[in-house]
């Protein structure tokens, strides 16, 4: 299962989530790999509630907004389609191929409007586009994902959109281990791109604010997840995992505890780690299959996950009401955590800056001194120097003689 499940239809007690299935890995598509994907009641595990017939394998899919019959979804040739739940299992409509990405769409994001018709998309093609799903001929507006400076666009595998963090903001997070924060607004077109982050050792697979606290974000890649401060003076996290034996697969935070999130693994593992009680390992670790864990989603009640797997099948776990439900005081105490690592980051840039800048005074210091000898002063030197080595060879070969 390739990135494509969302939990969603929190108005319902009963929870639905939206499975997608594809192989991303290049070249390695079976040939009569199926195309459909499938909406389903958690309470009624065999049967779907809803199918969907795409033309290719979809390979990220959200619930609207807004309007929980409608479906986003980013297809693995680049199109951006949508489904509504009342109109039978084809997309109502589909951006042009011509006019579409040109890699799988790994990410979409559904965008705060008034309308609620507005998402943006991502791909590896390095191009993030922005649609209205009332008129798919052509996207809205397009952005290169490159650095300030750069003409190299960086393939996009994650989006974060979070109207908290302010409507136009959003975050990307690259396939070589980057996080682009950006504002879609921005006074010249390339300022868009505010600053990039540098941590991972490769391509991100979880990206998001959290919940409680929009100021503080979570990235999950290769083996470590991290937590970092939307803070332009802090380039480097404030809280990291330590290294695990296996690749770290998706994860997000637990949308009722603001100091508990989820990672999930290769090997088939689920961690959920609470940093109101500890931070140098999980809480709680759950073998939930014998394949690699893919995808993963938590319901807004904090109370039901769902883990997508390698093989195509979906398990729905039950979280204990000790992980769903907030502790006295957690919200404050886990903002002093954050607020406190913050400023200790900041102190140790701070100490590290002062220690490049005494060490460059040195190095122009002991320069200067080399400058300021003259060429006769370094010969008298050197012919002082030959003097009295001469003069110790002398007194050697006499001593020996006696």
């Amino acid at each position: 299962m390739c990135g494509g499940m969302a939990a969603g239809r929190p108005e319902q007690l009963c929870p639905s989530c939206t499975a997608a299935a594809c192989a991303s890995q290049f070249q390695q598509q079976p040939a009569n790999m199926p195309l459909k994907s499938f909406v389903w009641d958690v309470n009624n595990p065999n049967t779907p509630e809803f199918e969907m017939s795409p033309n290719s394998q979809i390979c990220c899919s959200k619930f609207n907004l807004k309007d929980h019959n409608i479906i986003g979804a980013g297809q693995y040739n680049g199109q951006f389609t949508f489904y509504d739940l009342r109109k039978g299992s084809s997309a109502v409509d589909a951006s042009p191929i011509d006019l579409s990405h040109r890699d799988p769409v790994y990410d979409m994001a559904w965008l705060q409007s008034k309308t609620g018709t507005e998402a943006m998309t991502v791909s590896t093609d390095g191009q993030v586009l922005w649609w209205d799903i009332r008129k798919l001929s052509e996207s809205v507006e397009s952005m290169p994902l490159r650095e300030k400076g750069s003409e190299t666009n960086l393939g996009g595998v994650i989006l974060e959109y979070d109207s908290n963090a302010g409507p136009t903001n959003f975050m990307v997070g690259s396939e070589q281990g980057h996080i682009f924060s950006c504002n879609r607004k921005a006074k010249n077109p390339a300022d868009r791109v505010k600053y990039v982050l540098s941590g991972h050792h490769g391509p991100l697979s979880g990206l998001r604010r959290n919940p409680f606290n929009s100021k503080y974000f979570l990235s999950i890649g290769d083996w470590t997840a991290r937590v970092w401060t939307d803070d332009t003076a802090v380039k480097t996290p404030i809280l990291t995992t330590r290294y695990h034996n296996t690749y770290l697969t998706g994860g997000t935070w637990s949308p009722t505890r603001p100091g508990v999130f989820y990672t999930i693994k290769m090997d088939g593992a689920m961690d959920v780690w609470d940093l109101y009680y500890k931070h140098n390992e999980p809480t709680l670790t759950v073998q939930v299959a014998d394949s690699p864990l893919t995808t993963f989603a938590v319901h807004d009640s904090g109370a039901v996950v769902a883990v997508g797997t390698a093989d195509g099948s979906v398990n729905v776990l039950q979280m204990s009401a000790g992980l769903s439900e907030m502790a006295l005081n957690e919200k404050v105490a886990i903002n002093n955590m954050f607020d406190r690592e913050t400023a200790r980051e900041k102190n140790l840039e701070k100490a590290i800056k002062e220690a490049k800048v005494k060490a460059r005074k040195e190095a122009a210091r002991k320069d200067e001194l080399a400058d300021n000898v003259t060429p006769e002063e370094l010969q008298k030197i050197e012919d002082d120097f030959m003097r009295e080595t001469a003069g110790a060879e002398a007194n050697g070969n006499g001593h020996g003689g006696a």
